[in-house]
């Protein structure tokens, strides 16, 4: 019987702040450095999407991080005692930048699909505009892990 998905989850998530704290601090360093050019500051947001994706995308690659978070799903397949079917690239399907932060995400034969997700921003969908804001926890612990 398999190890229910949410402990499988939990120890991923701890294999993964514990293996890559210097990768998820560089994911921070990128998406302060996407609020602080906001017009509103940090603070109060962005009202607009275009100003969150593609510069937190250039920044992550400006800055080398966005080749290395592929490596968050081979540390994630060997904590779960799995294998990639092929080696993830930079790139979707197993990389997409979103407007809450970067995506990577991998179909296990052996457990199902895996997405791991750095949610450095968050979506206030309370107004007439999707408001955009840096979040306030860091990215280690926005870090989800969620098998489906």
């Amino acid at each position: 019987m398999r190890e229910d998905t949410t402990d499988q989850s939990a120890t991923v998530r701890e294999r993964l702040v514990t293996e890559h704290a210097p990768l998820l601090d560089a994911v921070d360093a990128c998406a302060d450095a996407v609020a602080a050019r906001w017009e509103d500051g940090a603070s109060e947001g962005t009202t607009d999407r275009d100003a969150v994706v593609s510069p937190l995308r250039d920044a992550l690659s400006t800055a080398g991080v966005h080749e290395r978070l592929p490596g968050l799903l081979t540390t994630a397949a060997a904590a779960l005692g799995a294998s990639l079917p092929a080696r993830p690239v930079a790139a979707p399907p197993y990389l997409v930048v979103t407007a809450t932060g970067p995506v990577v995400r991998a179909t296990l034969p052996e457990v199902g699909r895996l997405v791991v997700s750095l949610n450095v921003f968050v979506v206030d969908r309370e107004g007439d505009t999707p408001r955009y804001r840096r979040a306030d926890a860091a990215a280690e612990e926005s870090l989800t892990v969620e098998l489906r």
